[in-house]
């Protein structure tokens, strides 16, 4: 008989509700009282593995902050196949959108530890589409990652208030025309002049 699989660590469980509550309810809407009650815990537990509500926002946010993996596709096929991805999560019924802009939108002006991390995260993500426009020789990288970027929120922001995965194609379209601008191949092959 194969032994069970191990229960989780009660901190990693406590980090596993809070995530999901914070996500699909807001970091405001749910008190450390609905996560202790979720999981079947004191708060006196919680606070054992997190000393406070803000601890245990930044660990849900640290957790959230997920480098994107490491491909040996072509570095076009990677920045554009990021838009189809969101396309799929974006079907999803629970996506509620970018979990970092939520933070800074609910606690933002308030705590400068979630500011802070936010820009993190999204510099990480500026920094991966720089990097692979340098692997394929762009000339003026920055400025062309910085557009991606604002294509990727701006996708989000759109499905957010349509509720329509395709706004993640029209961002691809757009991200495709800028790449072909820049003198980089894309699909057929065909540059822009």
């Amino acid at each position: 008989m194969a032994p069970l699989p191990a229960k989780p660590a009660m901190k990693d469980r406590i980090l596993e509700t809070a995530d999901r509550l914070f996500y699909l309810q807001g970091i405001r809407a749910v008190g450390v009282d609905t996560i202790a009650a979720e999981i079947g815990i004191s708060k006196r537990t919680l606070y054992n593995h997190f000393p406070s509500k803000d601890a245990l926002i930044s660990a849900y946010l640290a957790r959230r902050f997920v480098q994107p993996r490491p491909s040996d596709k072509p570095a076009v096929e990677q920045i554009l196949s990021t838009f189809d991805a969101l396309e799929r999560r974006f079907a999803a019924k629970d996506f509620r959108g970018c979990p970092f802009v939520n933070a800074v939108a609910e606690l933002g002006g308030e705590d400068k530890s979630v500011r802070k991390i936010a820009i993190a995260f999204k510099e990480s993500r500026r920094l991966w589409f720089r990097d692979l426009l340098l692997q394929i020789g762009v000339g003026n990288a920055e400025a062309l990652a910085t557009q991606l970027a604002v294509l990727v929120d701006g996708c989000i922001a759109q499905d957010m208030v349509r509720n329509d995965p395709a706004m993640a194609r029209a961002a691809k379209e757009a991200a495709t025309v800028l790449l072909r601008h820049a003198g980089v191949k894309v699909g057929g092959g065909e540059t822009a002049q």
